[in-house]
């Protein structure tokens, strides 16, 4: 897994999200006060996203920003792995959002 796998996973889960909330990407844009364009870039997984936008997205969806970094296939040893390497990298380079988000993440699947 790499970190355009783990951007396809933020996009595929704000997708979801917008759409369960019944917001079109100009209307969630307009909310958040940022480009359509943006919106279609995070959700293709062409862009990455400062962890403002993270806690800003989850607070205009209703849920929590780890989520949007959750796989939805129960993860195998090869997410896990990747999961634990990418919030050790991401402690050094990251966002504090971003880093919690992860290891939220990381939490979640030790168990």
């Amino acid at each position: 897994m790499t970190e355009s796998d783990l951007r396809i996973i933020l996009g595929e889960n704000l997708k979801r999200y917008r759409t369960y909330k019944g917001y079109s990407q100009a209307k969630l844009a307009e909310i958040l006060d940022i480009s359509p364009n943006f919106i279609s870039d995070i959700e293709t997984g062409k862009r990455w996203l400062s962890s403002d936008t993270l806690v800003n997205l989850a607070d205009s969806l209703g849920v929590k920003p780890y989520e949007f970094l959750k796989p939805l296939e129960i993860p195998n040893n090869e997410i896990k792995t990747f999961i634990n390497e990418y919030t050790q990298k991401a402690s050094f380079i990251a966002s504090n959002a971003i880093v919690q988000s992860l290891n939220e993440l990381r939490n979640q699947y030790s168990s």
